[in-house]
Parts: C-alpha cells; structure tokens; sequence
C-alpha cells in the first residue's frame, strides 16, 4: 500500500529525476509518474 510522504528535493535532483522519467516516457507508451520513477529509483539503489 502507497503512502503519503512529503519530502523536499534539491533542484538539481529533481531535473534528474525528470530527465529519468521522460526516457521511462519515450520508451513507454504507458504513463509514468513523478512518485513511480522516484519509487523506482529508490528500490533499485536499497537493493544495491
């Protein structure tokens, strides 16, 4: 179950993270959220 966190993200994180989602867009021909590509993100760099 998803839950509801406000964090706040450096500018500079956040145009990664926008540029990461828009190649998940481009390859893609589903939508992809903001919070998705970050959940994303995140799960791939705890496994590590």
């Amino acid at each position: 179950m998803a839950k509801r966190v406000t964090i706040m993200i450096d500018d500079d994180l956040d145009k990664k993270i926008r540029m990461i989602q828009a190649k998940e867009i481009q390859n893609t021909s589903t939508s992809v959220s903001y919070s998705g590509t970050i959940n994303k993100i995140l799960r791939n760099s705890i496994k590590k």
